[in-house]
């Protein structure tokens, strides 16, 4: 396949790109630079500059271009950038799609965990309500833009939550503190951190791209879920460091403000089942082996 990917130098498109590499697969990757390279596109989201022409020969487009959301705190400026940066990209992709004669067969399009808010115990599944907060109204957003995609072309969802990494994403900052010797919990830590390993994350969005059956919202997260309290103390195990000294809920507010309620003290506990219904196996289906997978030396 030819594989067109936005957001292509994050931590996920990186991944992404090697494995679909490693299978015999040809990534093309959107930059906003100059295209210097064979399979570089030059794009311009903001201003919806793109040569719609390249998707004749494209079989799927994976959509994950957006800043980050662990920048924080998140001022006025940077909550818009957040929400243009996907949206306009979002936009510009299926505006480009309708335009084609010979559209791609899918469009697997970025989404993410905070569609369903802050909801306590509760098992979310993909018809779990959306929930309330900046980060729900972003990904609701996000998707409606997807779903606009012409009909066929089969539009996936993939609702990813925090990718467990070596050395970026969401571990990037607690890792070196982990491994100091004096991290541990954030706030009461009974808080469900969803979560799902970086292999996983890209095999996972490959395993839809090849499954036709698959459409419509799906929870990229690994089927043992974890409090932030199991998940910290499972990674000083796997680094044989004490994980004992708390951050208080507070302190966290104080410092990251509004995204500390809604990134590190929300409760998510999210089902793998409708990925895993269509045939997908984890590599790292257990807290212990992903914490070991992180830890390990690549």
């Amino acid at each position: 396949m030819r594989v067109l990917i936005s957001g292509a130098s994050g931590l996920v498109g990186t991944e992404l790109q090697s494995q679909l590499t490693a299978l015999g697969h040809t990534p093309v990757v959107l930059v906003r630079g100059e295209a210097t390279k064979p399979n570089e596109v030059h794009w311009n989201p903001a201003t919806g500059e793109f040569d719609h022409t390249v998707l004749e020969t494209i079989d799927a487009i994976v959509n994950l271009a957006g800043a980050t959301t662990g920048k924080l705190p998140w001022t006025k400026q940077y909550k818009k950038e957040l929400i243009e940066s996907r949206l306009n990209s979002t936009k510009t992709l299926v505006q480009a799609i309708a335009k084609t004669t010979n559209k791609p067969k899918v469009l697997v399009s970025g989404s993410a965990s905070g569609i369903y808010g802050d909801t306590g115990d509760v098992l979310l599944n993909e018809t779990a309500p959306r929930g309330e907060g900046f980060l729900a109204d972003l990904a609701t957003a996000w998707e409606r833009e997807a779903m606009k995609a012409p009909s066929g072309v089969r539009v996936v969802l993939a609702r990813t939550t925090m990718v467990l990494s070596r050395e970026k994403g969401a571990l990037g900052r607690l890792l070196p503190i982990l491994r100091a010797g004096v991290g541990g919990k954030l706030g009461d830590g009974k808080q469900w951190w969803a979560w799902i390993s970086l292999p996983d994350e890209a095999r996972a969005i490959i395993h839809l791209i090849n499954t036709p059956s698959a459409f419509g919202p799906y929870n990229l997260t690994a089927p043992e879920p974890a409090t932030c309290k199991q998940l910290v103390k499972e990674l000083g195990k796997a680094l044989k460091k004490p994980a004992l000294i708390p951050v208080p809920a507070f302190a966290l507010k104080l410092v990251f403000r509004e995204g500390a309620q809604e990134l590190l003290l929300c409760s998510q506990k999210m089902s793998a089942d409708r990925l895993l219904s269509t045939g997908f196996v984890f590599n790292h289906p257990t807290l212990k082996g992903a914490c070991e997978w992180v830890v390990a030396k690549s």
